[in-house]
């Protein structure tokens, strides 16, 4: 016969070169396609108020930036180092981040792309952006304060000239203070347009600076100071005095709305407040000082530092001060890890402050940062702020400020708050996700509509409701018009399994995810056992739309994705079959049920286009099913001696042969394959391959194949130089199969059964599939044979590979139709990519430099690929890499949504400029900002975070280096003498006391006299100053006989002065007189002469 002839002329020639292979490096290009969660590594945090946006920074040189609606972004440093700053430069579309490095870079969020960076040369130790503006301030560990400015235009940062040094600061305070001191702490004053500026060192030193006027206006901290007026956050009104020596600073905040009260926490565990407003003077700071009230968390002599300090505004309150401060650290050491809230009031005098209540926070891991996020409608201040809180590793949870009030009202100390955690696009962690599956349907197709029907009607959504009816407030970004479009159909999916039984579907099409269907494993009003254990496999079949789910306990179920009017389905046992009904839903219904065995589910596999459903089981034994019955084929034995779980199922057909088989025995077994029939390999975990006959389950072969030498299985791959006539002839039945109706399909992949082709079609499926090659994959090998020494039992490779290092999960990939690759995935987290069928290395490289993950043990069990798209889960992260370059399935960037919405950055900046142009009420313009930023976000923006008006004039102060101006335009004051020609001589008109300002002229716009001399336009009216403020400006440091020479060279100098005034006054009196008898003789000569000699 010629099936016959034919197998035994190739045993001849079974030993081949085998093909070469045309994948190569350039056809590769390993990316980040899709990113969902939050890093495990994760350890910072910023939040723009106004896009509504939240950044995460990373330990590994990641950022992730979240928004709304299921937009997430993942930007990645070319630099695998910790974030130690990371702010927003707000409503612009541009975060600033600086590594470890001191590298200090500026991602721009539309492109998400790294738009500069610039390498500071010393160790940054403090930083902050000027708010509204592009400008920041860096401190360094020599104590420099410096200014860089980020250029969006020309994408540049520019490090500008103005810089304060400790030496320039202690001349112009008065008295020395050491120059070492590292800068920890920098702080813009509210309400300021960025004027002045808290600069706080290591060593408890704290200076308010004033950039326009080159002044101190404050002075705190240091050594020898006594505090009064000390509370105890444990609500007690105890006064008493405490002597305070050098204390290192740790967290700095403002702990008011208008920028007087600044909170400083300290190594030792000690909160001060500090009233900004009024100026300190050397005799408060050696004695005592009303300005500092102490702050004690805990009574204890050793306390942890405090870590961080935040504060927010008492909606309720009339003043500015009273609010809730945020502390975590300042406890006992070897307390229990919290956060601290606080409520705080003062007294009208801002002299004392009581604790009125306290909130402990417990934390579900270590604590890496928090932020709060300013509530709809805040002005000067976070009213009713919700707060975020990062932990270890990658939690973020959400407390909201309502609920945080409430709590501080009540008597006990700590408290439960039900934080609400980050609604992840794919949960992988709770529930906790046990098996992934990706897969890809043919665009445009039957299957694809009919998917895209079922979904309309469900209304899926992106991102999942927070619980307890908390809206969750991150709604930045905007979605594609592409992405978002109702005429879209589905051409991917991703599939996850979970631990408590339910399988969610998604919509993988687009970049941002779509939840299609949840299917719960417990059906409500059946008695079906076992279906809300943890999900073992899946598999999901495009021509059927049929989804089967197996789990722990045998239980295999069997879902169709179409519409459906069924209210029941079939129940099958190993001894019976039933019918049990069901509440009709909106989604996907359950089709059928089959409880074979007490053995997990560890394989599933659709063959004959879907008709059949093979069910491979951890105790070695197969079981095949008819799916449009639903019925058992047949259940067959252990079919290895060793009872090895399987792991793996591939089918093979056949169609209307008689053949012949040697075994390895060298015996001519005669085996009838009947018309259409299929050979099923089933791969045992130690590597034995068993082929078995898809009508009866009986084993073609006495033995299993095996190994010569024991090995871990983990994969088996049917490798042919073309797609199988199999699934050809799916695809063909597939399009000719009625549009409007899936009934028609399911009728014609039955009748499929009777088909019969020709005999020379027969021939040359036979002829195909034994020219078709196994790859068999082991942790420590690859190995390639033909189908024909498999089917004849021997173990004789075509090529082999030997790892260095245990492999623990594989892919094949196509390319062109054609299946070009393969990836590896090693235990030490390398990858490695191989051409198809040579086996050969085409490209190396890592998890660790695609996405910063680590190899963790049982990441192959949730890996899954399809058309050269990898979804990979770690811990509270899911990503999807893309492996071909010319590819791009997800449509990018034209389908990705944008982390910067340009709308409602302009509608903020209109708003902003039109409520600070015109002269309203007090109290108007946050509203009719809000209520226009209310139209784009559904809800408002904290105008308190937004510039009042514009930084031109810090443009100017920051181009150059203080305190030189200032000493030159001394030096001019004091040089300057007036000109004859400078004096007017017209009349003055009468000066009232409101108008007083107008009265001086300038001419032809030159400085006028005053401001010459004093250096100051004279338009300003007189005011009376305070005592404090004389103080401040005259009073000088120094004991009493440096003060009385002080203020005898300050004498002589002012009699000199005036000594010279006299004199020139003097002069200028007797030019006068002689112009005056100069005019006296002209007048007189022009009188005696005639008309006719002018």
């Amino acid at each position: 016969m010629f099936a016959k002839r034919l197998l035994q002329k190739s045993v001849h020639h079974s030993q081949q070169n085998v093909q070469r292979g045309d994948l190569k490096s350039e056809d590769l290009d390993l990316r980040v396609a899709i990113h969902y969660g939050i890093p495990s590594t994760a350890s910072i945090l910023a939040f723009d108020p106004i896009q509504r946006l939240l950044a995460i920074g990373t330990l590994d040189g990641r950022i992730k930036v979240i928004g709304g609606d299921g937009i997430e972004g993942l930007l990645i440093s070319p630099k695998q180092l910790p974030y130690k700053y990371l702010e927003f430069i707000q409503n612009q579309g541009f975060l600033i981040g600086i590594s470890n490095d001191n590298d200090i870079q500026v991602w721009n969020l539309e492109t998400r792309h790294l738009a500069c960076c610039l390498q500071w040369e010393s160790n940054i130790t403090a930083f902050c952006l000027i708010g509204g503006s592009h400008f920041m301030y860096i401190g360094d560990e020599y104590g420099i304060l410096s200014v860089v400015k980020y250029d969006g235009e020309d994408g540049k940062l520019s490090h500008l000239p103005y810089n304060i040094s400790a030496n320039s600061l202690s001349e112009a305070a008065g008295f020395s203070f050491p120059d070492d001191q590292p800068i920890v702490g920098i702080l813009p004053q509210p309400h300021s347009s960025g004027d002045r500026v808290i600069i706080a060192y290591a060593n408890g030193l704290i200076i308010l600076w004033d950039v326009s006027k080159s002044q101190i206006p404050f002075i705190g901290g240091g050594k020898d100071l006594q505090l009064k007026d000390a509370v105890d956050s444990d609500v007690q009104d105890d006064t008493f005095e405490h002597h305070l020596q050098e204390k290192e600073i740790s967290a700095i905040c403002w702990a008011s709305s208008d920028g007087s009260i600044l909170a400083v926490g300290y190594v030792d565990g000690d909160i001060l407040f500090w009233n900004t407003s009024i100026t300190s003077s050397k005799g408060e700071r050696n004695g005592q000082n009303k300005n500092v009230v102490k702050l004690q968390l805990s009574s204890a002599e050793r306390k942890l530092p405090v870590i961080v300090l935040q504060w927010s505004s008492n909606n309720t309150s009339r003043n500015d001060y009273n609010g809730k401060l945020f502390i975590y650290g300042g406890d006992e050491i070897g307390s229990e890890e919290v956060l601290t809230v606080l409520s705080l009031e003062w007294s009208s005098g801002m002299e004392t402050v009581r604790c009125v209540g306290r909130v402990d926070l417990t934390l579900t891991g270590s604590f890496a940062d928090m932020t709060l996020l300013p509530s709809a409608g805040a002005t000067g201040g976070n009213h009713k702020a919700d707060l975020f809180v990062l932990t270890n590793p990658g939690q973020l949870h959400l407390y909201d400020g309502t609920n945080l009030s409430t709590l501080l009202s009540e008597k006990e100390r700590k408290q439960f708050a039900h934080p609400v955690e980050f609604p992840m696009v794919i949960p992988t962690a709770d529930p906790s996700m046990t098996v992934g599956k990706f897969s890809a349907l043919p665009a445009g197709g039957i299957s694809s509509k009919c998917l895209s029907e079922l979904a309309s009607i469900t209304k899926p959504c992106s991102t999942p409701t927070p619980a307890a009816g908390i809206k969750w407030p991150l709604t930045g970004g905007v979605p594609t018009q592409l992405a978002i479009s109702k005429d879209n159909s589905i051409d991917r999916l991703y599939i996850a399994g979970y631990q408590d039984g339910s399988v969610r579907i998604w919509d993988a099409s687009y970049p941002i995810l779509t939840l299609l269907f949840v299917l719960e494993g417990e059906v409500q009003g059946t008695n079906v056992a076992h279906s809300s254990v943890p999900v073992t496999t899946l598999n999901f079949c495009w021509h059927t739309l049929n989804l089967a789910v197996g789990n722990e306990c045998g239980v295999v179920s069997i879902y169709y994705l179409g519409r459906s009017d069924k209210t029941s389905f079939h129940y099958v046992t190993e001894t019976k079959c039933e019918v049990q009904s069901f509440t009709q839903g909106k989604g996907p219904q359950r089709k059928a049920v089959f409880s074979l065995l007490k053995s997990p589910v560890q394989a599933l596999h659709f063959g004959n286009c879907g008709a059949k459903l093979t069910i491979g089981f951890e105790f070695g034994r197969v079981a095949m099913l008819d799916v449009s019955s639903p019925s058992i084929l047949f259940l067959t034995d252990c079919v290895s001696s060793s009872s090895s779980p399987i792991i793996s199922l591939s089918w093979l057909e056949f169609k209307n042969v008689h053949r012949h088989v040697k075994s390895s025995e060298h015996s001519e077994t005669d085996v009838a394959i009947k018309p259409e029939e299929q050979i099923i390999f089933i791969l045992t975990k130690d590597a034995k391959i068993i082929s078995i006959n898809g009508a009866n389950g009986e084993m073609i072969q006495p033995h299993p194949w095996h190994l010569k030498k024991e090995e871990t299985a983990l994969s088996m791959y049917i490798i042919e130089n073309s797609l199988p006539l199999s699934i050809l002839n799916c695809e063909k039945r597939s399009e000719e199969s009625n549009k409007d109706t899936t009934a028609k399909i399911e009728a014609e992949l039955d009748a499929s059964s009777t088909e019969h082709p020709s005999s020379p079609e027969a021939a040359s499926s036979l002829e195909h599939s034994l020219d078709t090659l196994v790859l068999l994959c082991c942790e420590n090998s690859l190995r390639l044979y033909s189908m024909k020494s498999m089917i004849q039992g021997k173990d004789k490779t075509i090529h082999k590979v030997n790892h260095t290092r245990p492999c623990c999960w594989t892919t094949t990939f196509k390319k062109d139709g054609r299946v070009c690759g393969l990836l590896l995935l090693f235990q030490t987290g390398d990858l490695e990519i191989r051409s198809l069928p040579d086996l050969e290395l085409v490209k190396e490289s890592s998890i660790k430099s695609i996405l910063r993950w680590n190899y963790k043990a049982n990441m192959d069990k949730l890996m899954t690929s399809d058309n050269a798209q990898v979804a990979l889960t770690s811990r509270c992260e899911m990503a999807f890499i893309s492996l071909l370059a010319g590819a791009n399935d997800f449509r990018i960037p034209e389908s990705l949504p944008c982390l910067h919405d340009r709308v409602l950055a302009a509608a903020a900046d209109a708003a902003l400029s039109f409520s600070s142009n015109q002269k309203m009420k007090q109290g108007m313009a946050p509203g009719i900002l809000g209520g226009i930023v209310k139209g784009f976000k559904g809800g408002k923006v904290n105008t308190s975070a937004m510039p009042e008006s514009n930084f031109t004039h810090l443009e100017s102060k920051f181009s150059k280096t203080p305190f030189i101006d200032t000493s030159q335009n001394v030096n001019k004051h004091e040089e300057m003498e007036l000109d004859i020609d400078d004096i007017e001589i017209d009349d003055t008109p009468p000066v009232t006391s409101s108008s007083s300002h107008e009265a001086v002229k300038t001419k032809g716009g030159k400085e006028t006299d005053r401001e010459k001399l004093l250096g100051a336009a004279d338009d300003s009216t007189p005011r009376v100053r305070t005592a404090q403020e004389i103080i401040a400006k005259y009073r000088k440091t120094g004991d009493a006989s440096s003060a009385a020479a002080h203020a005898r060279n300050k004498l002589v100098e002012r009699q000199e002065k005036l000594e010279r005034i006299s004199r020139r006054t003097e002069e200028l009196q007797s030019g006068a007189e002689n112009f005056a008898s100069l005019a006296d003789e002209l007048v007189k000569a022009m009188e005696n002469r005639k008309w006719w000699q002018i």
